[in-house]
């Protein structure tokens, strides 16, 4: 069975997220020729039909559309090349055709070379400056190796995207750009993010803590990063510590001093779910499960506590509820609810409860097949 930490819903950043953010390092700055992109359609060719695609998960029209593009040569502007070429390895990475996405990476120079920045085009691009490289490709540049099982490599290269964040976000501070300063703070957050991840994988905790209260000692006030320490400080068996790691999210909420991304209804979910976690590692499921119930009341799309309450039902030998809890979220919000934890969970139930296990987890992987985004593991329904 799976558990999810607390404040892995919050610290998600979706596909296609990470490539607007991307798309706005490469199209838009503060100059007055950005007055005229009043639709994404504006900054690159067809650009509103990808972002649609990655949101679905329809990564398989995404490679048909680049390839389709390219082949009728539509993409006339270096930068319109760039940001096909970025959604087109991440399609391939979900798909997990690794080689191709390589060879895709492998098509491009140095990704600091001239040729992909503005000044180059002065004709295509007048009067403007910097890179016109998305920085989901950076990003992208340092999850391959991973993907392909080169560890080392990839933490390299995750690290010099870190050393590149932080000195484009010292820029900005210098310059004064407060809403570029702010886009970079979340870069930060996000690649940092990312590198603890990988090392808690490894139970790398020392690496982990440090990463962290670099964070946190220049930002004091984000719930999700002190979320994030209590939770690493659970894993190393600091208990005490973890409480007050979350006590203190909770006086600040209270105080109304917390920053950050976070909405109220998040940040309450986010308190809660900590004190959730708390009550699970001392085996008192039935104050886990209130905690749990009142995120889901809050936000029925809280797919961490969904999963934990029903954890915490099957801890309680409630077996019957445990499956009800995952299959009423599965029905109600398929788009959030299914990824591969909450069905390894919910198959793992069926074999406790059911003899004829084997025939509910094939019709569960009938319904899956057609509502499924493109990169669903259909292993996890273990048949």
């Amino acid at each position: 069975m799976e558990m999810e930490s607390p404040d892995s819903q919050t610290q998600r950043i979706s596909d296609s997220e990470t490539l607007s953010s991307g798309i706005e390092e490469l199209t838009i700055s503060s100059d007055p020729l950005t007055c005229k992109f009043s639709s994404l359609n504006n900054l690159a060719h067809e650009l509103s039909s990808l972002q649609d695609h990655a949101s679905r998960g329809s990564w398989r029209s995404i490679t048909d559309k680049v390839s389709r593009a390219r082949s009728l040569s539509l993409l006339q502007k270096p930068h319109d090349h760039l940001t096909y070429l970025s959604f087109n390895v991440l399609a391939l990475v979900k798909l997990r055709r690794f080689v191709e996405a390589l060879a895709e990476l492998d098509s491009l120079e140095d990704l600091d070379s001239s040729q992909y920045r503005y000044e180059s085009y002065p004709s295509v691009y007048p009067n403007r400056t910097g890179s016109m490289v998305p920085f989901s490709l950076r990003w992208l540049h340092a999850l391959l190796p991973i993907k392909m099982g080169e560890r080392q490599e990839g933490l390299d290269r995750f690290y010099e995207l870190l050393d590149f964040v932080q000195s484009k976000l010292e820029d900005k501070e210098t310059k004064r750009l407060d809403a570029s300063v702010n886009l970079w703070k979340k870069r930060e957050v996000f690649v940092t993010n990312c590198i603890i991840g990988y090392h808690l994988s490894n139970k790398e905790f020392s690496v982990c803590l440090s990463l962290i209260d670099n964070l946190l000692s220049r930002d004091f006030s984000d719930p999700a990063l002190i979320s994030k320490l209590g939770y690493i400080q659970m894993h190393v068996g600091d208990i005490d510590g973890a409480k007050r790691s979350f006590n203190r999210i909770e006086e600040m909420v209270k105080e109304g001093k917390s920053s950050g991304s976070l909405s109220e209804v998040e940040i309450k979910n986010l308190v809660n779910r900590n004190k959730a976690l708390v009550f699970m590692v001392g085996k008192d499921y039935l104050s886990a499960v209130r905690e749990y119930e009142e995120c889901i009341e809050r936000d029925h799309t809280d797919v961490v506590a969904i999963n934990n309450k029903a954890l915490c039902l099957m801890y309680l030998r409630d077996l019957a509820d445990s499956i009800k809890v995952l299959e009423n979220a599965l029905e109600r919000v398929p788009t959030v609810a299914l990824n591969e934890t909450v069905i390894v969970n919910l198959c793992s139930m069926y074999e406790l409860a059911y003899v004829n296990h084997s025939d509910i987890k094939r019709t569960l992987n009938s319904w899956i097949a057609r509502v499924a985004p493109d990169d669903f593991d259909s292993s996890s329904t273990r048949i």
